[in-house]
């Protein structure tokens, strides 16, 4: 690695399985997740979209194909969990709609999936029934799961621990503010979280293997009393640390290192924007180029992806489009867009 330039490292040793055009994949989990299915769509693999057109009129256009479902940014694992619970009967939360400012209803568990918001907890109820629907079909019809760990910062129900995307003040809810409390997940309390999602899909979907990355995307807060970027640092470490023990814990899931491609020493800061927080395209360009080399062959190991470095145009396309998505489906950057 010393004296190697940031794309000439490729930091993945073996593969446990590969992607055939055949194999239907689902994606899942933070803002950097869509990368994934973006090469998938690119590349001509068959992505899984179960949730492709609004369900009823009031429903609203936005957010369909971001995910294989319109679930929205799932950032913690006890999110993941909950959503197959709640797929499935075993858990159902107390919270159904939360009535914003406006007046408009939002579902507490995909707050921006519909920007325009619901005129009714019915309608709510109504969207939810249909979208969980959905859930099940990505769970029980994808040949690979792709799961992006991506925060361990959440917010629960004190009544009965259910977890949001984000915290019901940043969403504008009218809600009782002791009626929620601050969570910060431990390893243990993700590698448990993790292990039962993974068995539980396992059973429905015997066949079905699971790829793990971590986002390199900082925090953009935190609420912790410590600065952000110690913050940041337990984060991304702790989700490295769950998603490592994991992989090794289960025989049909792997680990990917798009989170070592960027923020690795090899790599220094020539993968993040000025801002250093978001990825570039290079960045994204490169991590996916390693992915599809090792993941995408239609033999094990076998290329299937060879790319150029962009153009200073499709570096500018690029960058336009990573804007216009963050500011549609990445749900925690709202907290920088509050009054």
């Amino acid at each position: 690695m010393t004296g190697r330039a940031a794309t000439e490292v490729d930091p993945v040793v073996r593969t446990g399985f590969t992607i055939t055009r055949d194999d239907k994949v689902a994606t899942a989990g933070s803002c950097f997740a869509q990368h994934v299915a973006r090469t998938l769509r690119e590349m001509d693999f068959n992505y899984l979209t179960t949730e492709v057109a609004p369900a009823f009129a009031f429903s609203g256009a936005d957010n369909f194909g971001v995910f294989s479902a319109r679930y929205g940014n799932v950032y913690t694992v006890r999110q993941l969990l909950q959503m197959f619970r709640r797929a499935y009967g075993l858990f159902s939360p107390e919270d159904t709609a939360w009535r914003r400012a406006d007046g408009r209803f939002v579902d507490p568990f995909r707050p921006y999936v519909h920007d325009a918001g619901f005129a009714s907890p019915q309608e709510v109820e109504d969207e939810r029934e249909s979208h969980l629907e959905a859930v099940r079909q990505v769970f029980e019809g994808c040949d690979v799961f792709v799961f992006t760990l991506g925060l361990t910062e959440g917010w629960q129900a004190v009544s009965d621990g259910a977890v949001f995307p984000l915290a019901p003040g940043v969403v504008g809810a009218d809600v009782a503010s002791d009626a929620y409390c601050f969570h910060n997940f431990t390893v243990a309390e993700m590698e448990s979280d993790l292990s039962e999602f993974l068995k539980r899909l396992h059973r429905i979907n015997p066949a079905c293997r699971v790829l793990l990355t971590v986002s390199p995307v900082a925090l953009i807060a935190t609420y912790e009393d410590s600065h952000v970027l110690c913050a940041n640092t337990y984060s991304k470490s702790a989700l490295r640390v769950v998603a490592g023990q994991v992989a090794q814990a289960f025989d049909f899931v792997d680990y990917f290192p798009s989170y070592e491609i960027i923020l690795g020493p090899q790599a220094g800061a020539s993968f993040l924007a000025p801002d250093l927080r978001e990825v570039t395209p290079e960045g994204v360009t490169y991590a996916m180029e390693v992915f599809a080399r090792h993941y995408l062959g239609e033999g094990k190991g076998r290329p299937v992806c060879v790319t150029v470095a962009p153009t200073p145009e499709e570096v500018a396309r690029q960058r336009a489009e990573m804007a216009k998505i963050a500011s549609v489906i990445c749900d925690e950057e709202k907290i920088d867009s509050r009054p």
